[in-house]
């Protein structure tokens, strides 16, 4: 009976994807190459003050500290286009229903404010986990049909509200990192919510490029197990993100599970530094995982460490971890005919200082790792995006409006000189 229901919703999805247009776009009208990821909050308001009008507004937050100039300078260090994520959230709380005009007007302006810079736009509805200041995110979504419901709602508005800008200049991606498994049950149930999210944008935006991933967090795992023949449509841009080697690029993340907050002071890559250096850096967090995990989680969590050390410990294997997704996402473009121009690397990035926490990153090493990706992205014809502007992975910024090191922004000039 599930494969049943299964079948005769594809089909209904079908018949109105079909309705949606008549006649499908040759390929993708947006054409992008070298982006950054904006922020998503930098204050992040409870919802219980999201019926305020000065903590809701100006939305996306960016706005309250990003100027016009900003934009332009990202412009003039050789980016192209920007990733400006959009929570969702507020549009979906009953906290905002008096504001819910001006969220979308805002969106759309900030839009504008990009191009106007000079920077195309990709529109990103960016769901994140409901927590203690929010009562709707992915995980809701995702469990509560009724709710998943007004989520396609919310992308046919918000595909009308972007439908008659400049094809050329601005694209929308229907949903940040599907967390529904990349086999089995869960994706086969992504894709038929990406065939009715993709059914609803169409139908209200005929004329823009819609960026899409696959399941499991939209990596390239998500992606390669995605048949994209369920989208009868080419003007589409397929996104997967790579974090790769998690070890490295999330160390001390005190939200990325409980073994990762344990792990600092590694450099990039590991040969970075001597040996007797490194040997002293993977000691420190041993004796972290000794004095702070859990009693009976420690010869796992050493034993775990040790695993991933080896598997990065020389150039051969460390790019081998970096170019795995690569590879992945090139075998299924190569089998489902998807062009290298409407492939794009959504997200990578590397932690400069967790929340909360003193130990900040060397921006050598940032600008290495974003360096050796930026290239397993050109090499295969991939447009990137960076995460992100500012905050925790911040590249232009920090906390509270301070300048994050320039090292990064600096190997991005010296690529638009062909560095």
């Amino acid at each position: 009976m599930p494969f049943l229901v299964r079948t005769i919703k594809r089909a209904l999805t079908a018949a109105a994807v079909a309705l949606a247009f008549a006649v499908p776009a040759a390929a993708a009208t947006f054409e992008a190459h070298r982006g950054i990821n904006l922020d998503i909050w930098t204050t992040w308001p409870d919802e219980s003050r999201w019926s305020e009008r000065d903590a809701i507004l100006p939305f996306p937050e960016w706005r309250k500290s990003v100027t016009e100039a900003d934009l332009a300078a990202l412009k003039a260090a050789g980016l192209d286009f920007v990733r400006m994520p959009v929570d969702p959230s507020p549009f979906l709380s009953p906290e905002t229903e008096g504001l819910r005009d001006d969220l979308f007007a805002s969106v759309l302006s900030s839009a504008r404010m990009a191009n106007a810079a000079g920077l195309k736009v990709i529109v990103d509805l960016h769901l994140m986990p409901a927590g203690s200041n929010r009562s709707i995110g992915m995980g809701q979504v995702m469990q509560d049909p009724a709710l998943f419901d007004r989520y396609v709602e919310l992308v046919r508005q918000m595909g009308r509200l972007l439908a008659k800008e400049d094809p050329s200049r601005l694209a929308f991606e229907l949903m940040n990192e599907p967390t529904l498994a990349c086999q089995g049950a869960e994706q086969r149930d992504w894709e038929d919510r990406l065939t009715r999210i993709f059914a609803a944008a169409r139908a209200s935006a005929t004329r823009l490029t819609l960026v899409l991933s696959g399941s499991c967090w939209g990596t390239a795992e998500g992606l390669s197990a995605l048949d994209p023949k369920i989208v009868p449509d080419a003007n589409v841009i397929w996104s997967f993100h790579s974090y790769a080697p998690f070890l490295l690029t999330h160390q001390g993340a005190t939200w990325a599970g409980d073994f990762i907050p344990h792990v600092t002071g590694l450099p990039y890559p590991l040969d970075a530094v001597p040996k007797a250096d490194l040997d002293a850096a993977i000691e420190n967090v041993r004796a972290a995982i000794r004095r702070d995990a859990p009693w009976a989680r420690r010869p796992g969590m050493l034993a775990y460490l040790d695993e991933q050390i080896a598997a990065l410990d020389t150039p051969d294997k460390l790019a081998a971890a970096l170019a795995q997704p690569f590879d992945l996402v090139e075998r299924w473009a190569a089998k489902n005919g998807v062009p290298p121009a409407e492939i794009i690397l959504g997200e990578f990035g590397m932690i400069r200082q967790e929340y909360g926490t003193q130990t900040i990153m060397p921006a050598r090493y940032r600008a290495a790792y974003l360096h050796d990706m930026i290239s397993l992205a050109e090499k295969r014809g991939y447009a990137w995006s960076m995460w992100g502007y500012g905050g925790a992975f911040g590249i232009v910024e920090e906390f509270d409006g301070r300048k994050a090191e320039p090292d990064v922004m600096d190997m991005i000039r010296g690529l638009g000189r062909g560095g």
